[in-house]
């Protein structure tokens, strides 16, 4: 059975299309314009009742939440394509804690970032900024504590690639390209190199060849 992706055009989407390739899963796109509204028509909220994506359909299967999808397929399929989630119990442990961290520390500030830089000239609504002032310094305080850890791993979780790693690169490229912000990377010399890695992946680049962001 295909699996199943509903909105791949947007950030959060992308972190499961980037799994589904990384772990040499079929899959197949339904695309949800958010800006029509899609996303509160009523069969879609039988998906996912709070009309945001991604959604996953696996036959019977539906899940939402986009680490949570990813932590599944990785588990689901960990003996198939690359291994996200580590050999042992304890990198498993690292992957986890660098996954929170991605959710609790960084995408918050960065998500707003996107949406009072990105976004709200385009959707003509004000934006905050000191917001932005705040918010640019909260991903810098990240950052900072991301280059201490890439001094002595090459990646977040170890020596190897992973979901933590994986789950940066939506948002991150927002930064990097859409905000005009990359001077946030490569003022940190081990943080550059880490996003030079991973935004390199052929996984990453198949995803932003065939589902181009909607800004």
């Amino acid at each position: 059975m295909v699996v199943k992706v509903y909105g791949p055009a947007y950030g959060c989407p992308k972190r499961v299309l980037m799994c589904l390739i990384e772990k040499d899963i079929e899959f197949e796109t339904v695309p949800i314009n958010l800006s029509k509204g899609d996303q509160n028509h009523p069969d879609f909220l039988k998906l996912q009742p709070f009309g945001e994506v991604p959604v996953v359909q696996d036959g019977d299967y539906t899940l939402y939440e986009s680490r949570a999808i990813i932590r599944y397929y990785a588990e689901k399929y960990k003996s198939q394509g690359t291994d996200l989630l580590g050999q042992t119990i304890e990198e498993r442990g690292q992957v986890e804690q660098w996954l929170e961290v991605e959710a609790n520390n960084f995408h918050r500030p960065i998500y707003d970032l996107v949406i009072h830089v990105v976004y709200a000239p385009i959707q003509g609504f004000p934006s905050d900024p000191k917001l932005i002032e705040e918010s640019e310094k909260k991903v810098g305080k990240v950052l900072d504590i991301y280059e201490e850890r890439l001094s002595k791993s090459k990646y977040l979780a170890g020596d190897f690639f992973s979901l933590a790693d994986l789950s940066h690169l939506p948002f991150t490229h927002y930064m990097v390209n859409q905000m005009r912000k990359e001077y946030m990377i490569r003022s940190r010399k081990n943080v550059s190199a880490w996003w030079d890695d991973i935004s390199n992946r052929p996984s990453w680049k198949k995803v932003l060849q065939l589902y181009k962001y909607p800004v």
